[in-house]
């Protein structure tokens, strides 16, 4: 099932994955089918949905892409997108992903994406992940089809995870406090999931749970894919069992999360196109501020835009990165919310909006000691702060 909005005027088509965690084993799936249902079945879905962010069909909130032919795919698979297993007498349920994808593109092409220029497959979370696993495959299913002029591109949100050592190492036992390494390793069982021919070679039989991490999978890919990262993801930390509630952060916790947004960079630094924002947030593209977050001076649109633009150049004469349309953009910053176009972030508790200092001390960073660290006068370093240099 999917929903759909149409431009007839459009050559361009933008098919977006969903995101939503996933479940691994029977426990965890009744579970998640009890309390978010609408993760595992289409029947209680809305019969239309409003497209926001890249979705939206307004210039202002989505200046480049607002006049594209629309495709919004739900996560009802649970499966990173990444499945093909029917219900069987051993399994209660189905995992699809993969396979929902192909069936939705094979009506597509019935809709007009026959006459498409670009297909733009975006997702965030595990839809993120899903664009990464599914993008080549989408690419060869059109040439076979017969359909080898459109250029197929992905775009992934939040979805380039690390697969670090956790803060504190906790069992395996629900999805939130699992290590996604484990989480992943018994979902690709469980769900019969199947990752790309490509990256699969480069592993030995039993290690294909590799290629859902974005920065081993990303070297085997053929189409080209843009990779939105906030390097503070709050999904990550969860998974890594750093849980920011209110209580002031220890230092074990506060050097962790410094080092997790220095390892996040050293991944996308062969990463032609990125975005990553020195913020504690997770999923952009489909939030209505999505437009306000900048990276040296360029919003996430413009970044786009100049991605769109260096594809269809380099197809014309292989030239180079565009002069002042940047496409590699990486904060440089080493702690959350240094950027001052960071998302707000709010109290847990109290639900007031707090600046960045603000912020700061609640996680219980210590100005003085972290001046002394940086070689700053305290007072300097609240001031660099507060301007987000």
């Amino acid at each position: 099932s999917y929903y759909l909005k149409e431009s007839k005027g459009s050559r361009r088509w933008l098919l977006f994955l969903e995101g939503g965690w996933y479940c691994f084993n029977r426990e965890n799936c009744d579970t998640r089918y009890d309390t978010m249902r609408r993760l595992m079945s289409s029947r209680e879905w809305p019969a239309t949905r409003v497209g926001t962010g890249i979705l939206s069909s307004q210039p202002e909130e989505n200046p480049h892409w607002w006049n594209a032919n629309m495709v919004f795919i739900p996560y009802c698979s649970s499966d990173v997108w990444s499945g093909a297993s029917s219900k069987s007498e051993k399994n209660e349920y189905a995992f699809m992903g993969a396979l929902i994808i192909q069936e939705v593109i094979k009506e597509l092409v019935g809709k007009g994406l026959s006459t498409a220029k670009v297909l733009l497959l975006a997702g965030s979370s595990a839809g993120g992940t899903g664009v990464l696993l599914n993008v080549d495959r989408v690419a060869e299913q059109l040439e076979e089809m017969g359909y080898q002029g459109i250029q197929v591109r992905g775009l992934a949100d939040s979805g380039w995870f690390l697969d670090n050592k956790q803060y504190r190492r906790t069992d395996c036992i629900d999805t939130i406090t699992c290590a996604p390494t484990e989480a992943i390793r018994r979902g690709i069982r469980y769900w019969n999931g199947i990752v790309p021919e490509r990256c699969k070679l480069q592993f030995k039989e039993g290690e294909e749970w590799n290629c859902f991490f974005g920065y081993k999978i990303y070297p085997t890919l053929r189409c080209p894919v843009f990779v939105v990262q906030w390097l503070f993801d709050e999904a990550q930390l969860t998974v890594d069992n750093v849980h920011l509630t209110g209580q002031p952060v220890q230092e074990g916790q506060w050097l962790y999360i410094q080092n997790l947004g220095r390892e996040l960079r050293n991944t996308l630094k062969d990463v032609t196109a990125s975005f990553a924002p020195a913020c504690l947030s997770h999923e952009i593209i489909t939030r209505n501020h999505w437009t306000d977050i900048q990276v040296k001076g360029t919003s996430l649109p413009r970044a786009l835009h100049c991605w769109d633009r260096s594809l269809h150049e380099s197809n014309k004469n292989g030239k180079g990165p565009l002069k002042g349309c940047p496409i590699h953009l990486i904060d440089s910053c080493p702690w959350p919310h240094c950027n001052p176009s960071c998302p707000t972030i709010r109290d847990q508790f109290t639900g007031q909006e707090m600046n960045v200092i603000q912020f700061l001390m609640h996680m219980g960073f210590d100005v003085q000691k972290m001046a002394q660290q940086q070689g700053l006068e305290p007072s300097k370093l609240l001031g660099m702060l507060s301007s987000g240099n």
